[in-house]
């Protein structure tokens, strides 16, 4: 009997084509998808998906923030997608925002864990960690800010410094076009080297421009399709060619370089003299605290690295773009710093109550530079119900800041650049619709150094300086999609005021 059997299903195997085993395959996987990504019961409504790969040719792999909005017309401001295999809910409007990132925090606080950012950081750092691990890093970088200059006048002074090395720089363009990047790179990320590092480089250094070029090439090559399909089909990317593995050598480059920083901080150390946060963070790891290692140092230093300098630069690269294209904007913004300041003053944030207009013109450079769209990702740590949907535990959250900042209930001309969105009377007006850094405890940790940045550096480039076009160059505001939104690439023209 055993013996036919076998006979029978040899005979069957024989019978069997290989585009018959390749079809079944297919037809299974195909019905284990869709049982496995069925609408689940009172789930966020949202678009039709497909097997394997779900929403992601209706979002697109470039400018899914804007593709996103109609959906929120046709869906509501709870919309439920599926980004590659992960359930994803996108958060419009302020009331549930607030509701989900401050008053039920504790169900929003985790972030996601893709394949990528596995890969690359593998649960390290402060912005891609969770649980124990994030809340130690985080209060030890935001002790560590507080100990090393921010909300101090010291601080403030290096800020003034840096923004005096940039005006020079600038100043050696005399007058001609320039491409202002990487000058403002410079500057910007010099800020948190002096933290991170005890030092600032000089603008020739060729290590400090190396280190700059793998920064900006990282942040646009993450948002690559290849590094997305990486996120979908992690373990057949990894054996296929694409940018996904150009990225992974690029951030072991930047991490051998805090790697180097960390080792020359070894050699001189002084447990009693703490000059800066790899000083500060080998004293803690000298006391054998659970996540205070070196690659959390490599890491953590890398997070302070990326976030002190790509979104701070980026958006003074908008807000010079943005006057240059609006020279009448400019006139008013030169007039506020001629009267407060003149020529001589250099600008401090105890200036900043008196120029309610400069002020402004930096806020609304912000909502339309619109450099983090939809908000860095959280995920849903417990089963939970929200504005009466059901959100399973590990549904990714995105919250659609665009849509917020684009609102006309809120705004009076959202779709242009008006600085008159954050005055009354004459005087500035704080905005609770305008939310660049996020709310909740996973608000961005350097918020008051970012905005003591944006001041400074603004102002003082305003005060030496009228930006303009090229003559016979256009000036455009189409932008890069990357991990952040950036101008495409542009030249100025800094002409040095009298």
């Amino acid at each position: 009997m055993l013996g036919a059997m076998r006979s029978l299903a040899a005979a069957l195997w024989t019978m069997l084509h290989p585009q018959t085993l390749l079809l079944g395959v297919v037809a299974f996987l195909l019905f284990a998808d869709f049982f496995k990504r069925r609408r689940r019961k009172n789930y966020p409504p949202g678009p039709w998906r497909l097997p394997f790969l779900g929403n992601i040719f209706h979002l697109g792999f470039k400018e899914s923030h804007l593709t996103l909005q109609p959906f929120v017309k046709k869906y509501g401001n709870l919309i439920g997608l599926e980004c590659g295999n992960v359930s994803t809910v996108v958060i419009t409007g302020l009331p549930l925002i607030k509701e989900a990132l401050i008053h039920m925090d504790q169900h929003f606080v985790n972030r996601p864990v893709f394949p990528l950012q596995d890969h690359i950081f593998k649960g390290n750092g402060l912005v891609m960690s969770n649980g124990q691990v994030w809340k130690e890093q985080r209060r030890f970088a935001m002790t560590a800010l507080r100990n090393f200059g921010l909300g101090k006048k010291s601080l403030e002074e290096r800020i003034q410094e840096e923004a005096r090395h940039l005006t020079d720089a600038i100043k050696e363009e005399n007058g001609q076009p320039f491409d202002p990047h990487f000058k403002i790179n410079n500057a910007v990320s010099n800020i948190i080297c002096s933290i991170t590092f005890g030092k600032r480089f000089e603008y020739q250094d060729d290590q400090f421009q190396e280190l700059l070029r793998l920064l900006d090439e990282v942040v646009c090559m993450s948002a690559s399709i290849s590094c997305q399909l990486y996120n979908i089909f992690p373990w057949i990317m990894e054996f296929l060619p694409g940018s996904h593995h150009t990225v992974f050598r690029k951030w072991e480059k930047l991490k051998l370089f805090v790697s180097e920083m960390i080792e020359n901080h070894k050699r001189d150390w002084n447990p009693d003299e703490t000059r800066d946060f790899i000083d500060a963070y080998l004293k803690e790891m000298a006391k054998a605290t659970s996540s205070f290692h070196e690659e959390n140092l490599i890491w953590s230093t890398l997070d302070l690295f990326f976030a002190g300098t790509e979104t701070t630069s980026t958006t003074l690269r908008w807000g010079l773009l943005y006057l240059a294209r609006y020279p009448e904007i400019q006139a008013k913004v030169h007039a506020e710093i001629d009267r407060v300041l003149g020529q001589g003053q250099q600008p401090s944030m105890a200036a900043r109550e008196s120029m309610p207009y400069t002020n402004a013109v930096i806020h609304e450079v912000q909502r339309m530079g619109n450099i983090i769209p939809l908000n860095v990702p959280r995920e849903v740590t417990v089963d939970t119900t929200l504005a009466g949907y059901h959100l399973p535990k590990g549904t990714m959250i995105m919250t659609n800041l665009t849509a917020l900042h684009r609102d006309p209930t809120e705004w009076a001309t959202p779709d242009t650049f008006n600085p008159e969105h954050f005055l009354e009377n004459g005087q500035f007006k704080k905005r609770e619709a305008f939310l660049p850094f996020s709310i909740g405890k996973r608000a961005c940790l350097g918020e008051q150094l970012a905005r003591t940045e944006l001041f400074i550096f603004f102002t003082s480039l305003m005060q030496k300086f009228a930006f303009s076009a090229p003559n016979n160059e256009k000036l455009s505001l189409k932008f890069r999609m990357s991990i952040t939104i950036s101008p495409v690439k542009h030249r100025l023209c800094a002409v040095p005021r009298a």
